[in-house]
């Protein structure tokens, strides 16, 4: 387990901070080469805002996201912080939406978002053969204004 002051966390973070500008200075576009989007949730101790830059698939009007924090064996903050409060922004380009986050119970429906998951980011495979824990698929279906 990796500790919280870590110098590999400290990197991840500044690595963040770096990605989350970047985004909102070219509104989206080119990052990364994936469709990626800013959540942004509440935290859940602080109360303050807590945005990650994501790989997101639509479904739909909905937007799917996995919580995989790289195969750890805990779940990331921000799906911690969603649990706790559903309701999320997110950024898609330019466009800012408000959304309802819930995770997909239905196995079918898990495996059908998660196989559209893999199709961008094979790399999810990898993940979910280094935790014990079932990687949650996410939806966060955007509200009426």
């Amino acid at each position: 387990m990796v500790k919280k002051d870590s110098l590999a966390v400290k990197f991840l973070k500044g690595f963040v901070r770096v990605h989350i500008g970047l985004y909102q200075l070219v509104k989206g576009r080119g990052l990364i080469g994936k469709h990626t989007i800013l959540v942004t949730t509440v935290g859940r101790k602080s109360g303050q805002p807590r945005t990650r830059p994501l790989y997101a698939v639509k479904d739909g009007n909905d937007y799917i996201v996995l919580a995989s924090f790289g195969g750890s064996p805990q779940h990331p903050d921000w799906y911690l912080n969603l649990q706790a409060n559903p309701q999320v922004t997110i950024q898609d380009g330019n466009k800012t939406l408000s959304t309802i986050a819930s995770t997909v119970e239905d196995e079918a429906e898990r495996e059908r978002l998660w196989s559209k998951m893999i199709a961008i980011y094979a790399g999810y495979n990898d993940y979910q053969q280094r935790t014990e824990r079932k990687i949650p698929v996410v939806r966060l279906s955007p509200q009426p204004a």
